[in-house]
């Protein structure tokens, strides 16, 4: 009881290392590149799209280093079906969630080719050092388009405004951009040391006690890294989207998630593969399905009007309340 209780106390460590990390990160990188006057439309099509994916990565790669297999691509595709049905079904449950063109013409067509990608790749129960590279390609292809088309349509890294094409963002990025704070460049780099050494710490003491509590409780990594961890490494994601659906600034919300999904399956799973080949579990295949699932009934519910409304909100929920007592009862 002791040990589980220690696992469980070592495992929210982990998380809030994670999230407090992945913010000082942030705020870091962005301090250090706006004094070296770095462009703000690099800054959050690369520095701020890692830093606040870098939850994902650090707990997927460490993983995959550990190999253990299972966690990785459970922490991938289950932060992905967590971030659409949960954190997108709870903000608009809120309140009504404006998709912009972009997104629905572009950004969600490409996480779903991301998911699809993820799950040919996959088929032959490892995932090597080619594909992932392969993967990389594609996130690279995917960054550049994003580069071209904000230089084409003269955004910068600003708030978008309803309704337009402004969401462009990779990871949970450009429209989550923090406003310029007045950091000495010392200061900033102390805040990016800092925040990318608790991510690391965060993602070693995530790993370890999420497979210790597995071993304890007699439950799968894979519903572990579906699951908990995935609920873990969403933290920064779940905190941003509910605080702004509460401060009616929603319309920022939908562009981030999907940004999110395509980097954790591009980035993290390509870098991941290339470190070292990563097994890709025969039922995995079933909850990658269902990834994609989630994507399509995200473009579905948002059709009418651009609009994520309080029933596609529900839907997303009670769809991933059949998930869960899925994967505890059938796949655990």
């Amino acid at each position: 009881m002791l040990e589980i209780v220690l696992s469980l106390l070592a495992l929210a460590a982990g998380f809030f290392m994670l999230a407090k990390g992945a913010d000082w990160f942030v705020d870091g990188s962005v301090g250090i590149a706006t004094k070296l006057k770095i462009p703000q439309l690099v800054i959050g099509l690369t520095i701020v799209a890692m830093g606040t994916s870098a939850p994902e990565a650090a707990v997927s790669i460490s993983a995959a280093l550990q190999e253990n297999g299972a966690i990785t691509v459970g922490n991938v595709v289950g932060s992905n079906i967590l971030n659409i049905l949960i954190i997108l079904g709870i903000s608009s449950v809120i309140t009504s969630l404006a998709v912009s063109k972009a997104t629905m013409r572009v950004d969600i067509p490409v996480m779903s080719v991301a998911t699809i990608l993820l799950l040919i790749v996959g088929l032959n129960g490892t995932i090597v050092w080619w594909e992932g590279l392969i993967i990389l390609v594609v996130f690279v292809s995917y960054l550049a388009y994003l580069f071209v088309d904000a230089k084409k349509n003269g955004m910068g890294v600003s708030e978008p405004t309803q309704g337009s094409g402004a969401d462009h963002s990779q990871g949970d990025a450009i429209a989550e951009l923090p406003q310029e704070k007045p950091y000495f460049l010392l200061k900033s780099i102390l805040f990016a040391l800092v925040g990318l050494a608790l991510i690391i710490l965060g993602s070693e003491f995530s790993v370890e006690a999420a497979t210790r509590i597995a071993r304890i409780a007699g439950l799968s990594n894979k519903f572990i890294g579906l699951t908990i961890v995935a609920l873990g490494t969403s933290l920064p994601e779940l905190f941003t989207s509910v605080s702004a659906a509460l401060k009616k600034n929603a319309d920022i919300a939908i562009g981030n998630i999907v940004g999110s999904n395509i980097f954790n399956i591009l980035f993290i799973v390509g870098l991941s593969s290339i470190i070292t080949p990563i097994e890709f579990a025969s039922s995995f295949i079933v909850d990658t399905i269902i990834a994609l699932l989630a994507g399509i009934m995200l473009f579905l519910c948002a059709l009418k009007g651009r609009q994520l409304r309080r029933w596609g909100g529900i839907v997303m929920l009670l769809s991933y309340v059949a998930y869960f007592i899925y994967i505890f009862f059938f796949a655990n």
